[in-house]
C-alpha cells in the first residue's frame, strides 16, 4: 500500500458511494503531522486507535482517542480528527441503517480483543468485497461486537452560549488556573449561580466536574507520550501526585499508570502496519 496518510485515503476514496455495508482504511507509515479539518459523510464512521492519542470534534465536545479505544461518529455530523504522539489507527465507514443498536450519537468506546481482530481483518478486504460470502458473515459480527461495545467517559462537552464558550477557552488556554468559580463567572459577565445553572443545562455537568474533566484529557495526552505521572500532576496544578491520582481514578475507574500500562501492554502485542504521526496540541 502506498505511504499516505489516512486523511489522504478518505479524501480520494468515495467512501460514501462504495456499495457495500462497510468499508475500512488502513494506511503505510508517514512520519507527518495530521488533520482532517471539518467534514462530514453520509455513512457512519469509526477511527480505531492502536497506538497514540487521536481527537475528534464536533459542534458540542471533543472526545479523546486512546490506544485500544476508538471513537464513533453517526453519518451526516461534521466533524474534525487529528493526532496527538506517535499515532497508529484504522477507520471504517458502515451504513447507518446496517445494524439497529449501533451508537445514536458520538462517542468513544473500549475495543476488546475480538473486535480489534475484526477490524483489522476487514482492513485487508477489497472495497467491493462478494456479497453473501465469508466477508459478510465477518462484517456482521465485527458490528454485533461495535453495538455491545462499552462507552467510555472520555468527552469534553463544549457549551452554545457565547459566554460559556469563553470559559471554556479560558480554561482550555490555561488549564492550571486555580481561579475559584465565583471569579471565573465575574471574568464572563455572569452571577455564579447563573453560570452553575447555564452549565449544568448545556453540558449536564457542574463547573468542577468539567475542569476535572478537560484534565483527564490533557493528561492522557501526556502519559501516553511518556510524562510521568508527577510531572503531569504538577503541569496540571495539583499540589502532588497523589490528588491527581485520586481525580483521575474517579473519572476513569483506574489509577492513570495502570490504565496507560494496559493500553500500552496491548498495543505492543499488536504489529499491523500504520500511520506514524507527530504532535498535536489538543487546544
Amino acid at each position: 500500500m502506498p505511504s499516505i496518510a489516512i486523511t489522504d485515503q478518505i479524501t480520494t476514496c468515495d467512501v460514501d458511494n462504495i456499495p457495500r455495508t462497510a468499508v475500512a482504511l488502513g494506511a503505510a507509515s508517514v512520519t507527518e503531522d495530521w488533520e482532517h479539518a471539518s467534514h462530514q459523510h453520509r455513512k457512519a464512521q469509526l477511527l480505531y486507535s492502536v497506538r497514540g492519542i487521536l481527537n475528534c470534534k464536533i459542534a458540542d465536545g471533543v472526545w479523546i482517542v486512546p490506544p485500544q479505544c476508538a471513537v464513533w461518529i453517526p453519518g451526516n455530523l461534521p466533524h474534525s480528527a487529528w493526532g496527538s504522539g506517535e499515532t497508529e489507527c484504522y477507520c471504517l465507514f458502515v451504513e447507518p441503517d446496517a445494524a439497529p443498536d449501533l451508537p445514536k450519537t458520538c462517542c468513544t468506546i473500549s475495543v476488546s480483543p475480538l473486535l480489534r481482530e475484526l477490524l483489522l481483518k476487514v482492513t485487508s478486504f477489497p472495497e467491493l468485497y462478494p456479497l453473501g460470502g465469508r466477508e459478510d458473515r465477518l462484517i456482521a459480527t465485527l458490528l454485533d461486537e461495535l453495538a455491545s461495545a462499552p462507552v467510555e467517559n472520555l468527552h469534553l462537552p463544549m457549551p452554545q452560549d457565547p459566554r460559556l464558550r469563553q470559559l471554556a477557552e479560558m480554561l482550555l488556554a490555561d488549564p492550571t488556573d486555580k481561579t475559584l468559580k465565583g471569579d471565573w463567572a465575574s471574568r464572563i459577565g455572569m452571577s455564579e449561580r447563573n453560570m452553575s445553572r447555564l452549565l449544568q443545562h448545556e453540558i449536564g455537568m457542574s463547573f468542577g466536574r468539567w475542569r476535572r474533566q478537560l484534565h483527564v484529557i490533557l493528561a492522557l495526552q501526556r502519559l501516553t507520550q511518556g510524562d510521568s505521572v508527577q510531572t503531569v500532576a504538577l503541569e496540571l496544578g495539583y499540589e502532588n501526585a497523589s490528588g491527581f491520582v485520586t481525580m483521575f481514578r474517579k473519572a476513569v475507574g483506574k489509577p492513570p499508570a495502570r490504565y496507560i500500562s494496559e493500553r500500552k501492554t496491548d498495543s505492543d502485542t499488536t504489529t499491523v502496519p500504520g500511520i506514524i504521526l507527530s504532535d498535536h496540541d489538543l487546544t
